[in-house]
């Protein structure tokens, strides 16, 4: 299913008329590929956050560009960091039954039982590469934790998916791990001393090279 967006064709990029378009709600663009050259457009604002809102970051859009229709996914956005609005998009036009590559978020699902006992969750990956046709990538992964003990640790290799998304990662890459805080504190303690031990000799080798 894909939400219909409405676009026109912008043919001055002076940055007078870009902030004029951004004044009157209006997002400039660009939309490219399936051997096409980029063609600068613009997008309505509200129309575009209501379409993200409405399919998530990887659903496909129609773009109806001044009558012609495209199938298209948010390759990329730029956002106004003090605003928090998207100021410029790009869409990429998508081959209905061809793969392509798409990141994807790792959502952790469930409380972990170490957590119950006192571990720390540790998610190292929060989003991965996939490769799946455009309707067949998912707005997220969701891996479930529950079981996991202290000292426990998931895998790509672990994660389940559909045969329709393959994860481009190394299976032993690790995804999420549960730790110890007391052994996370005695290793942390143990690095400082360890770090403070070598600098001393290596300063007092320094030292006595010269009188040797």
């Amino acid at each position: 299913m894909s939400n219909i967006l409405a676009a026109k064709e912008r043919t001055d990029s002076k940055h007078s008329n870009l902030r004029n378009l951004r004044e009157n709600g209006e997002i400039p663009a660009i939309v490219y590929g399936n051997k096409n050259d980029s063609t600068a457009i613009s997008v309505n604002n509200i129309e575009l956050q209501k379409t993200i809102k409405e399919i998530g970051r990887n659903g496909i859009i129609s773009l109806d560009l001044e009558g012609t229709s495209y199938k298209v996914m948010l390759s990329d956005y730029q956002k106004d960091p003090i605003k928090n609005s998207i100021y410029h998009a790009d869409f990429l036009i998508v081959d209905m039954s061809a793969q392509l590559q798409a990141q994807v978020r790792i959502n952790l699902v469930g409380v972990c039982k170490g957590v119950k006992d006192g571990g720390v969750l540790q998610q190292s990956l929060h989003e991965v590469t996939v490769t799946a046709k455009p309707n067949d990538i998912p707005e997220s992964i969701d891996v479930d934790v529950t079981e996991l003990q202290v000292g426990d640790t998931i895998y790509i290799s672990d994660i389940q998916t559909n045969q329709q998304v393959k994860i481009d990662h190394d299976g032993q890459e690790v995804v999420a791990s549960v730790l110890a805080p007391r052994q996370e504190e005695e290793i942390s303690t143990g690095e400082q001393q360890d770090g403070g031990i070598p600098e001393n000799e290596v300063g007092r080798e320094t030292k006595a090279s010269p009188e040797s």
